[in-house]
């Protein structure tokens, strides 16, 4: 099953990193999230000017599914064509862990695939629960 997930989750991923609005790095980036009701949400980074007020692919994904009443992510994805591997930031794996539990991670593109426990990288959450 977790090629399955991983092959759906990369196609949205890769698809998503088309759209990418990264004139300033020219870093296009795609993320693709597995919700609890079996949906696919994804998300391309989009870069500002004010460079603080970009949004990475990972968390444009993530808010999306939760603007549609989705709570829990089973999965996420993220793509990137570039030579080497791109991992979710710190503050992308921290919004994450609110809506996820250790969950699978796959990091994928021209470099190929690694997969990750959410707890792998990012060990220490911080959580008010």
């Amino acid at each position: 099953m977790e090629n399955q997930v991983l092959n759906k989750l990369s196609e949205a991923a890769a698809k998503a990193a088309k759209n990418s609005y990264s004139p300033y790095s020219g870093f296009a980036v795609g993320a693709a999230v597995l919700t609890e009701n079996g949906k696919v949400y994804s998300g391309t980074n989009v870069e500002n000017a004010s460079y603080g007020a970009t949004m990475c692919a990972e968390r444009v994904a993530i808010f999306k599914a939760v603007s549609e009443g989705e709570k829990k992510i089973l999965a996420l994805a993220v793509y990137t064509d570039a030579a080497d591997y791109a991992y979710p930031c710190g503050m992308c794996l921290q919004v994450l862990s609110e809506f996820a539990e250790d969950i699978p991670v796959f990091v994928t593109g021209k470099a190929g695939t690694k997969t990750f426990k959410l707890s792998e990288l990012l060990p220490h959450r911080f959580d008010k629960r």
